[in-house]
């Protein structure tokens, strides 16, 4: 199989030494699986059955390196995306470089996430590595924590994230009168000028998602990761994108059930989601590639 690893899909002005990391250690364990690498240290594009690129693109014609990854996406039968950690709420420093990998897209709904085979193998490591354990549900609490996306982020889909959450908190207004406590996402360096004197209770910039979650019923989000650590710390979860959300299974999705949340098995799901969450080691030894190979059909 020919592989073309795009290190020129990083930034030029990137100082983020895990982006270039994770192409080189892919591209090793490719070829300890026996394929045919090629490193592309420029912005050509070659003719391959597998791209891999640093990063994604969300239709906006761009220029440099995120030329090249249009024209990697739109032109490889299957682009190796890499994307954020989906367990980093323990432990922000990343130990290990888990990220997340999938083909041609980084929705459930248009990503290839080579998870339906799974191995329970994967989730005992991940857990073990990264310090995890599936808590037993929380049937207590008192405040409903609203996890927002980064405001105009590509993930909200075009949606103000201010607009969803005033929308949210009406609903949730007519089904409880729990207090509600607005947490905007720690990347996000506009939060506190769109946030401040809002008549919402807003979390204090710097919290941790775990200090948070303390005496919390449950959490609410759009479609993103904050969920995934709740799910696990054993907090109900509500999504309103479902569809677009790696917590689909074990989330509840309508809102007047605030109240009376679904408590659904969740080692199912955390042995899938670990299924595409691979470390720097899984890619320099060809693990993470001898799992997704499976799933490139020969052209």
């Amino acid at each position: 199989m020919k592989i073309a690893v795009y290190h020129r899909s990083v930034p030029i002005k990137n100082t983020n030494l895990e982006k270039p990391a994770i192409l080189t250690n892919f591209g090793a364990g490719a070829q300890l699986c026996g394929d045919q690498v090629f490193d592309v240290q420029d912005q050509r594009r070659i003719d391959s059955d597998v791209g891999v690129i640093q990063g994604w693109t969300h239709g906006t014609p761009g220029k440099g390196h995120l030329q090249l990854r249009q024209d990697v996406i739109a032109n490889t039968p299957y682009t190796v995306a890499a994307d954020s950690n989906l367990f980093l709420y323990k432990n922000t420093a990343n130990p290990g470089n888990y990220l997340r990998y999938s083909f041609n897209g980084i929705f459930p709904t248009t990503g290839i996430y080579c998870d339906d085979k799974v191995d329970p193998g994967r989730w005992n490591q991940i857990s073990q590595d990264l310090g995890l354990a599936l808590k037993d549900y929380r049937t207590t609490g008192n405040h409903i924590l609203l996890c927002l996306q980064r405001n105009g982020g590509w993930s909200m889909g075009g949606i103000s994230v201010v607009d969803w959450a005033a929308q949210t908190i009406a609903t949730l207004r007519q089904y409880t009168d729990r207090p509600v406590v607005v947490r905007a996402h720690p990347g996000d360096r506009g939060s506190l000028k769109y946030l401040s004197g809002s008549k919402w209770t807003v979390s204090n910039d710097g919290r941790s998602l775990e200090d948070d979650l303390r005496n919390c019923w449950a959490v609410v989000n759009y479609n993103s990761s904050p969920v995934v650590g709740a799910a696990i710390e054993g907090y109900p979860i509500f999504v309103t994108d479902p569809a677009r959300s790696q917590c689909r299974e074990i989330a509840n999705t309508d809102l007047s059930q605030i109240e009376n949340p679904k408590m659904p098995d969740r080692l199912p799901w955390a042995q899938r989601i670990s299924m595409f969450h691979w470390n720097f080691e899984d890619l320099r030894s060809g693990c993470c590639w001898r799992h997704m190979r499976q799933y490139v059909s020969a052209r």
